[in-house]
């Protein structure tokens, strides 16, 4: 396997830039990268994530499907299955505004497009798993800092989702992000309705948060 040399990270940034110009920033630079680089990126996470402390005892974790660059988790699934490992998918929630379901994801599930384009399983009273019982979630980033600091599509959703964990942190799962190394920047001030990752895997490092 050829080495991925992943785009040149994004310098500085100045903390006054505004958070909307930032992630168009960062969506174009992930949407430019090739298959090849996306499949080897795919690669290295798979990897990162195996070795991750708070996903070996996990057996049932949330992901996500890339539809706008993001990095690519599916190797990782695969591969973790093998271990026995069932995962889930995000599922808008059809009565509660702006939060999130999570429904079992395997080979034949049919899925379809949500309002946002993003293809998800239909929403059913018997098959979905509430967010205080999964145990762990990879988070799709848009950017972040070494300090635990993100910046998503800007909806919320997980957010709201996982607000729980502030008062409840024994049933909170392991909330990791994964994103390419080069989504890093130099700093993303803390929202007061952030909810803290545990940590942050990419395709070249693991940064611990807490």
């Amino acid at each position: 396997m050829t080495q991925f040399i992943p785009p040149q990270p994004f310098p500085p940034l100045d903390d006054d830039l505004p958070r909307n110009e930032l992630r168009k920033r960062l969506r174009r630079r992930r949407q430019a990268l090739s298959f090849e680089q996306q499949q080897e990126a795919s690669e290295y996470l798979a990897i990162n994530l195996l070795n991750n402390p708070d996903l070996h005892r996990a057996r049932h974790i949330a992901l996500y499907l890339p539809n706008d660059g993001e990095i690519d988790p599916n190797l990782y699934m695969d591969l973790a299955r093998r271990r026995h490992v069932q995962f889930y998918l995000p599922v808008l929630h059809p009565i509660l505004p702006g939060r999130l379901v999570f429904s079992p994801y395997h080979d034949g599930v049919e899925l379809t497009a949500n309002r946002f384009g993003i293809p998800e399983p239909a929403f059913s009273k018997g098959l979905k798993r509430p967010a205080w019982a999964l145990d762990a979630v990879l988070f799709p980033l848009v950017g972040f800092d070494e300090s635990g600091g993100r910046l998503g599509m800007g909806g919320g959703f997980y957010d709201r989702t996982f607000a729980f964990t502030r008062s409840r942190p024994r049933l909170a799962p392991k909330l990791i992000g994964i994103a390419h190394e080069f989504q890093k920047v130099a700093r993303l001030p803390t929202e007061a309705w952030d909810v803290p990752l545990h940590s942050i895997v990419t395709d070249r490092h693991c940064y611990r948060v807490r």
